[in-house]
């Protein structure tokens, strides 16, 4: 395990930052703010698709939709620097080690603009190969779709700067003041281009507002870190003894973050090189639905991550059971909504996008839909990253890549878009199996726990909804009295949920987070 960074307490470091807490309570406030900043641009995100892909045509928002992965996604690509900034601030914290917290923050945001320097360069230098040659894109769109890539290069330090400063207040627990930068940021990321699309810019122009917004959130990180860590207005200071035990943890860290978003976005690619941009753009609007569920599985793990840092010294029961008790909550909350997901997939499509689009759509929308149903396993990622072994998932995102990459090119080929949202699903599949063994390899997580803390009666429960909802689909019945149907079996699933399922500490810890902290 990476070295820890020590030294004295110094002045200028509020006292409530000592110690990230463990207790339900804060977990469960934080959780939901969290899950607020990213509930509210998906809102967002809903209701501008629509005007955006038919504004801006499909082959266009192809285009754009890359840049939202570029833009959102690209801090992955940090060489682990800021996953490791974030652990090792947050033990720090913990060991009320704060001495030499400046020289760490500033030495990772350096490390991080450089990284993205060079990233931009190298991405720039590429960019006639890949607007030209490898994505199929139409001729006469060729020119904006390199301009628009030259100012994606020039966004990329600025994103991988904000990861860092983010980070930093991930680790002190501020949630509050991350949602104040990430609500806004994260709603502009759709409603510029809206504006753009309304003022009359092309494809280049619009990128080109979303990259000043991106500023605009680092601008705003850098200042709320000044204000939690006031130490850092004492100066810059970049100390290269520092570097050693960033990169050492980062190691894994940067498999984990070049593979996974390989993992989750080649299917895009792999439709835009097989079939066509527009098959990318058909393909995006359920897998942005769908995956846009994880903002649940997300907003907790943030807030796991820092807690799982800190906790070397908790007992092992205690982590198991926060383990174990996070992925019931995300099933019970996940479970219903991707369920109901699936049984009206073709009328949301529909309703939402067109009769076109859910024609070409739904099957992928449910395929997706019930891959989904699997993510609550990713809490083991903050883990087994928080108790110092990412080499752990990195070895399972080589492992999955090497049979996914064949697998999703003769689904693709084969099947189109439903193929693609097939491989996605059995991938997903494979990679919860592992994480759920090598979680339960360090903490004895075993049918005892799983049954202690309610996990295996929040499957059943979901199980038994699975099965209404089946007899439901089949009952041939026109849509309303399947609507009634599903209501009565979603208000039987939350009486189960609440009566047998949880216990009298999740209910206990329900109240206590809807109340604050």
């Amino acid at each position: 395990m990476p070295q820890s960074f020590r030294g004295s307490n110094q002045k200028g470091v509020q006292p409530a930052l000592s110690s990230p807490s463990t207790s339900g309570r804060l977990l469960a406030h934080n959780t939901l703010l969290t899950l607020a900043g990213q509930v509210i641009p998906l809102v967002i995100a809903l209701s501008v698709i629509p005007v955006l892909l038919k504004g801006l045509g499909t082959d266009r928002f192809g285009v754009l939709t890359l840049s939202w992965m570029v833009l959102g996604y690209f801090s992955l690509f940090d060489l682990g620097l800021g996953r490791a900034t974030t652990r090792f601030v947050a033990e720090a914290l913990g060991k009320n080690e704060t001495g030499s917290l400046p020289e760490l923050i500033w030495t990772s945001f350096s490390l991080h603009l450089m990284l993205g320097i060079t990233t931009g360069l190298i991405l720039a230098l590429l960019t006639p190969l890949l607007a030209g040659r490898i994505l199929r894109i139409s001729p006469e769109m060729i020119g904006d779709a390199i301009t628009t890539f030259l100012i994606l290069s020039a966004a990329i330090p600025v994103i991988l700067a904000s990861t860092v400063l983010r980070g930093v207040l991930e680790a002190s627990q501020r949630f509050d003041l991350i949602n104040m930068v990430q609500i806004p940021a994260g709603s502009l990321t759709f409603l510029l281009p809206l504006a753009g699309l309304f003022i009359g810019f092309g494809l280049p122009g619009i990128v080109a507002l979303l990259m000043l917004a991106r500023l605009g959130a680092a601008f705003a990180y850098l200042l709320l870190c000044m204000k939690v860590f006031p130490v850092l207005r004492n100066g810059y200071r970049f100390d290269r003894r520092v570097m050693r035990p960033l990169l050492s943890f980062g190691g894994w860290i940067t498999v984990s973050n070049i593979v996974g978003p390989v993992l989750i976005y080649l299917d895009r690619f792999m439709l835009g090189a097989l079939v066509s941009m527009a098959a990318v753009a058909y393909y995006t609007a359920p897998f942005e639905v769908v995956t846009r569920l994880m903002v649940f599985p997300m907003s907790l793990i943030m807030v796991l991550f820092p807690v799982f840092s800190a906790a070397g010294n908790l007992p092992g029961e205690q982590i198991a059971r926060l383990y174990t008790r996070s992925i019931k909550y995300l099933l019970l909350v996940m479970g219903p909504v991707l369920l109901i997901m699936i049984l009206f997939a073709g009328q949301i499509l529909s309703l939402w996008l067109g009769s076109d689009v859910a024609e070409k759509s739904t099957l992928a929308f449910q395929i997706l839909a019930a891959g989904m149903l699997l993510t609550p396993v990713q809490v083991s990622v903050s883990l087994l990253q928080g108790i110092g072994r990412p080499d752990i998932s990195a070895k399972f995102y080589l492992l999955e890549l090497l049979f996914y990459l064949p697998m999703l090119w003769f689904l693709v080929r084969g099947l189109g878009i439903p193929g693609a949202a097939l491989a996605w699903t059995l991938k997903a599949l494979i990679d919860t199996i592992l994480l759920f063994i090598a979680s339960g390899r360090f903490y004895d997580i075993g049918t005892r726990v799983l049954s202690e803390n309610g996990l295996l009666r929040g499957i059943f429960a979901l199980m038994t909804l699975a099965v209404l909802f089946s007899v439901v689909h089949f009952s041939g019945l026109a849509l309303r009295p399947q609507i009634v149907m599903a209501a009565g079996a979603l208000i039987l699933f939350g009486l189960v949920s609440w009566y047998y399922v949880l216990d009298g500490k999740d209910r206990a810890l329900l109240h206590a987070g809807s109340s604050g902290s």
